[in-house]
């Protein structure tokens, strides 16, 4: 359980509005306490096990495994591995943080991410040695949460890890959409895109899912291991033409798509015994937001949880919707929480420090300087954005004139994607810690 404090930073520690906008974000973190979501959907009556009143009769199976693997992996495992006893036989966790104080009573791995790591590589293959082992007459259940996709590989024939890697950090710096990246993952991966669900011999696959993904596509959560893929080798090409990377990468990587066999897809009998349940997503998180923004005597309002796009466009957009909200009341009349979801992208063009959710706060600044009665705070929900230790930033229309005052000037920080450090001496990132779930980003505008 996530407190306000938390979140405090110079600007919320000063401000009349701090108190308020700290309890919305712990609010915001606490409806997807990975560990609640599993209870919210899952009970245990006797030897049944019922996940969204689907029954499953836990002494029918010869074996139960559970699979975690995920940010969140290790929360969902300890609630669900409660729920399982004692007929839980086996099982793995793949993570990003292993922590000791999270006894989840099976062996924990850690993986790297965003780009895969031997880690990544040494969990994959112990992922394929677990569902190897399983048997038509066996249940497995398996928690998925962002971050799956780079904590577990395991690449199709004729690739390295070098080569996933350098696929991973060219898409990541492109300004690629995370389903574009995922689409050339699941081509890549022997347990990507159904794979898992291909290689488990006919066991009942389970399958309970927190959303990091806009729009919830399965396919794309965690680059969709026990879901069918809808897209083709021919999809991943276009990727690839789309943004100029057909000479950035590896050659074995075009040679790969090229040799090995399609996903499987929709209707596949791999998938005949499975099911997919999405238990938490960037809706849930809004929605607990604005409920604590009423009960904070603001007005509440979802603008929306599918923003995509470059960080700075979206910092232009949302500044102006800021701006004509604290004008005209509209979409929502002083004061106001107004709330956008989804993930941004971007675009690489210096050496600094940062990530989209620090980028998008820090387009804001020039967009808001000078603006009286507003807020804007970014917030990753896995706390931290990209390769930083801060889920997010504030910004008010008084941080262009701190930062000016300091001989920060935020456009020269912008240009060379430093965001972390710009707001770091400003005192105004968001260092929650990771906070162990993951259902993308979420922006908060406030009027007063």
């Amino acid at each position: 359980m996530y407190l306000p404090e938390s979140f405090l930073s110079h600007t919320l520690h000063n401000s009349p509005l701090g108190g308020a906008v700290s309890r919305i974000l712990a609010a915001a973190i606490n409806a997807v306490d990975p560990g609640e979501a599993v209870q919210r959907h899952v009970r245990r009556d006797g030897n049944t096990l019922f996940v969204a009143d689907r029954p499953y009769e836990l002494s029918a199976f010869r074996h139960v495994t559970i699979l975690g693997v995920g940010k969140a992996s290790l929360a969902m495992t300890g609630a669900m591995g409660v729920l399982l006893d004692p007929y839980l036989t086996d099982g793995l966790v793949v993570t990003k943080h292993a922590s000791p104080g999270m006894d989840v009573w099976l062996p924990v791995m850690e993986g790297g991410h965003p780009v895969p790591d031997m880690r990544s590589l040494a969990a994959g293959e112990r992922v394929i040695e677990l569902v190897a082992s399983l048997h038509p007459e066996d249940l497995l259940i398996c928690l998925l949460s962002g971050g799956g996709s780079a904590l577990m590989t395991v690449p199709v024939e004729g690739l390295t890890l070098a080569d996933m890697q350098v696929v991973t950090s060219q898409l990541l710096t492109c300004g690629a959409r995370i389903d574009e990246i995922n689409t050339l993952r699941r081509h890549l991966d022997k347990v990507k895109g159904g794979g898992l669900a291909k290689l488990c011999n006919g066991a009942t696959v389970v399958t309970l899912i927190l959303s990091d993904v806009v729009g919830n596509a399965l396919e794309a959560i965690a680059s969709g291991p026990t879901a069918p893929d809808p897209t083709t080798k021919e999809t991943a090409r276009a990727v690839i033409s789309r943004y100029k990377m057909e000479k950035k990468l590896p050659a074995a990587v075009l040679a790969g798509l090229e040799q090995n066999p399609e996903t499987p897809k929709p209707g596949d009998p791999v998938f005949d015994k499975g099911s997919n349940l999405i238990i938490g997503s960037n809706l849930t998180a809004a929605q607990a937001a604005l409920r604590q923004a009423e009960n904070e005597g603001l007005h509440p309002y979802l603008l929306r949880t599918d923003q995509r796009g470059e960080a700075r466009q979206a910092a232009f957009e949302l500044s102006t919707a800021l701006r004509w909200a604290w004008k005209t009341g509209d979409p929502a009349p002083r004061p106001a929480c107004i709330v956008a979801g989804g993930e941004t992208t971007v675009t690489l063009r210096g050496d600094g420090k940062g990530g989209r959710n620090l980028e998008l706060a820090l387009a804001a600044v020039t967009e808001l300087a000078d603006f009286p009665g507003i807020m804007l705070v970014t917030l990753a929900t896995d706390g931290e954005d990209g390769p930083t230790d801060a889920a997010g930033a504030v910004v008010t229309g008084e941080t262009y004139r701190r930062g000016m005052a300091l001989g920060l000037n935020p456009v020269e920080y912008l240009n060379r994607n430093d965001s972390y450090s710009y707001f770091s001496a400003l005192d105004d990132l968001l260092r929650p810690g990771p906070t162990g779930t993951n259902v993308n980003d979420l922006t908060f505008l406030f009027t007063t």
